[in-house]
């Protein structure tokens, strides 16, 4: 059946959203941690799409969400004085992640209505499926 691409494309885009989702809760579960150096502190992490084309019917007419990386973020990590924290570096300082947790919050919305948004995208090809097959009768 033809119509099995709109299935393929909105579960595609529900897993992508569902990695993005574990990864800005990896994120905001990760914000808090700090390390006694830079390169050892918690950076944050978000994924790269990509929309894989595929042919049908001799003709490139659906897109498949693609998960290709995970990168982290270049942003430098906090840079704390507490001399008596027991990772601190020989100058004091601790290193806390780069989360930015209003940016995680924005994230966590997004990817979740974009989730319920290949939800209902499903949920209306199975009911105009239903329709027409119940035309017959």
């Amino acid at each position: 059946m033809a119509d099995s691409g709109i299935f393929d494309i909105a579960a595609s885009g529900m897993t992508a959203q569902k990695l993005r989702l574990n990864t800005v809760a990896s994120n905001m579960a990760n914000a808090n941690v700090v390390a006694g150096d830079p390169e050892s502190a918690y950076r944050a992490k978000m994924p790269v799409f990509e929309t894989v084309l595929r042919e049908q019917s001799g003709a490139a007419d659906s897109g498949l969400v693609q998960v290709t990386d995970i990168r982290e973020s270049n942003a430098a990590p906090e840079k704390r004085y507490e001399p008596g924290h027991p990772l601190a570096d020989d100058e004091g300082y601790v290193y806390g992640s780069n989360v930015n947790m209003a940016e995680a919050q924005a994230n966590m919305t997004s990817a979740a209505r974009s989730y319920q948004t290949n939800v209902e995208v499903m949920n209306t090809a199975k009911q105009l499926m239903l329709r027409t097959l119940r035309m017959g009768q």
